[in-house]
């Protein structure tokens, strides 16, 4: 029992000390020792931290841990489908609400399945604890059933990872983790215990002392770089507040608007950004990067200063990096020094976290004020011209099929911004980040840095155990639903109603356009069938799971079935929209080229100022009129 009180159903087991399965008696005041098992003493501490939710699956040698994990009150287990799974709920989970989410795993293949959603983690910076079984401390090394290095395999792409080899470490182990985790630039960290670890008997108690020697993230900026950047940006005619993923892990958005209405600046937000600053504010150009809106793109491209605010100048962002914004002095805050010149030189560097940076330089940049404001209109009049005149739009397909734009669009504008919305990787998570409007932080949830196929239905599914009372919508290709659909199952069982909207386009879409533009129109391998034989059936599919399953495939219903999807909440709804096969994502920069290079269609080159072509391809759309 790792409570005073336990389910109600929960049979009696022996009471003498060291019996598998015995049960301490009601827990003592705080700080007083007591004596259990490490599995035990395991489930106390994720209590005591606080988790509410953990995503798993059992297995030999974290059973230990299952047994009293049945007894809590206070943690809920989500049995999923797939480890996965457990690790994309967990990251769904922690990006909307900003807590820490909890996955488990059993040792060997259990935790190896663990690998993908750490590394995505890791790469979006979000807190994560994973806690996986291991073979006993005497097995280990031995190539034991189920045995293997987890530590040494996710070193690499985790913050930090522990191997407890006593069980009296337990505690502190898991206060660390989470401290770890959460703190600084936030990550996943792992926690591997032996199977024999978690039946030892031990003392537990709470709190743990915590012991990081070394681990002291700078949270404070230096007063003197705020004050050098507040210079640059009174002395700036040209400049971009450049926002990344950072500004949201640090609770920031609202310090943000002020600094952004304060200053008057162009803002610019990443594809982790979305949500970070108002789409509907004046003063956002969208999102910049490789299918960044023009003006985004051309706006940080032609400035002469770059506020970066938690983002990490990654190649989606720059393009080619020697002719990304060159003749931009920049200003880099992010709380990871690492980051900070890492890829483009900062002329001035600001470490710390972003909440703090932005507010210090709210004052330091109305204390320059006063000396005299910078006129910013010509630089508006500039950004203005981009944005009317390479406006986001589409076309739509020539055989009548069905816009995946207008889909998406329309699921923004019925839905509204008050859903979190979670995408999977290729044409329709642009298409999400382009067309949805977000006006809040930890409304968007998505794979950005590591790029995960199969990440939307179990991300969604975190959210929606971590935000009960919000809608959240899934929107996944076939080709993403396809790779984890099956967590729908743990969906309909556990009570999370989410919707999933599949835009079906037939094919692995954004490999498709890259085979369209670069590779000659030879599509190798990306029709997966969807289309032809309809295989699977996703509306059927669906009903097989648990869900109400919905298919639409014209203009005039995808209204009607937005709100029937709407209407349902005892069970999850997925959507099967059968698309036009041929739609791509535009503007793009193409891998490799410098973001001078962007095209907002097709041959429409808009920074190319000295090419004849492009110009005149240019004049002939602005002179054909605004009916795309």
């Amino acid at each position: 029992m790792t409570s005073a009180t336990s389910h109600s159903d929960a049979k009696p087991g022996p009471t003498a000390p060291g019996v598998p399965g015995a049960r301490p008696k009601p827990t003592p005041p705080a700080g007083t020792p007591v004596r259990v098992t490490g599995a035990q003493s395991l489930v106390r501490s994720l209590e005591s931290v606080g988790a509410e939710v953990v995503f798993g699956i059992p297995g030999g040698t974290i059973l230990p841990a299952y047994d009293p994990l049945l007894d809590s009150t206070k943690v809920r287990h989500v049995l999923v489908r797939h480890e996965q799974g457990a690790g994309h709920a967990a990251t769904g989970y922690a990006q909307a609400t900003g807590k820490v989410g909890v996955c488990m795993a059993t040792s060997g293949p259990g935790a190896t399945n663990l690998v993908t959603p750490l590394a995505d983690a890791n790469m979006d910076s979000v807190p994560v604890v994973a806690i996986t079984g291991q073979q006993s401390r005497g097995l280990i090394g031995t190539d034991a059933f189920q045995e293997a290095d987890i530590c040494g395999i996710t070193m690499p792409i985790t913050k930090h990872n522990f191997l407890v080899t006593d069980p009296a470490e337990i505690p502190q182990t898991i206060a660390e983790a989470f401290h770890l985790a959460a703190t600084g630039r936030p990550g996943p960290v792992l926690v591997d215990i032996p199977k024999d670890v978690l039946q030892e008997m031990t003392s537990f108690s709470w709190p743990p002392e915590l012991r990081l020697p070394g681990y002291r993230p700078t949270l404070r900026p230096h007063g003197k770089q705020v004050r050098e950047a507040a210079k640059l940006i009174a002395d700036a005619r040209r400049p971009v507040l450049y926002v990344g993923g950072g500004v949201i892990k640090a609770e920031a958005a609202a310090q943000l608007l002020e600094l952004a209405e304060l200053t008057g600046i162009p803002v610019a937000t990443t594809l982790m950004a979305r949500g970070a600053f108002p789409d509907s504010h004046r003063q956002h150009v969208g999102m910049p990067g490789m299918h960044g809106s023009v003006a985004a793109v051309a706006s940080m491209q032609r400035a002469d200063l770059l506020i970066a605010l938690g983002a990490r100048f990654d190649d989606r962002v720059t393009g080619q990096l020697a002719s990304f914004a060159p003749e931009a002095k920049v200003v880099h805050a992010d709380i990871d020094p690492a980051e900070i010149s890492k890829n483009r030189k900062a002329d001035v560097p600001i470490v710390g976290d972003c909440k703090e940076i932005i507010g210090e330089l709210i004052s330091a940049v109305q204390t320059e004020f006063e000396h005299g404001r910078p006129d910013l209109a010509d630089w508006w009049t500039q950004v203005d011209s981009w944005r009317q005149d390479y406006p986001a739009g589409y076309e739509w397909p020539d055989d009548g099929s069905l816009s995946p734009q207008y889909v998406i669009e329309r699921i923004g504008e019925l839905v509204g911004p008050d859903a979190v919305y979670a995408a999977g990787v290729g044409q329709h998570q642009m298409w999400a980040a382009q067309f949805v409007k977000y006006e809040k932080p930890r409304t968007w949830i998505n794979s950005g840095g590591l790029g995960t196929m199969g990440f939307a239905v179990p991300a969604a599914m975190g959210a929606q155990f971590g935000m009960p009372g919000t809608q959240v919508w899934a929107i996944d290709g076939d080709g993403c639903f396809q790779m984890t659909n099956q967590e729908l199952a743990t969906c309909a069982i556990e009570g999370a109603p989410i919707k999933v909207a599949v835009i079906n386009n037939g094919n692995l879409g954004m490999v498709r356009q890259w085979q369209n533009l670069f590779y000659s129109e030879r599509y190798s391998n990306t029709d997966l069938g969807t289309h032809k034989h309809r295989i699977p059936d996703f509306a059927l599919l669906a009903e097989a799971l648990g869900c109400a399953g919905l298919r639409c495939e014209t203009k005039a219903d995808v209204d009607a079935t937005i709100r029937r999807a709407m209407e349902i909440n005892d069970r999850p709804v997925v959507i099967d929209f059968v698309v036009g096969k041929d739609a791509q994502v535009w503007p793009m920069v193409a891998a490799g080229t410098g973001n001078d290079e962007i095209m907002a269609v097709r041959g429409i080159r808009p920074l190319f100022d000295d090419d004849e072509v492009s110009r005149e391809a240019a004049e002939a759309v602005a002179a054909e009129g605004e009916d795309a």
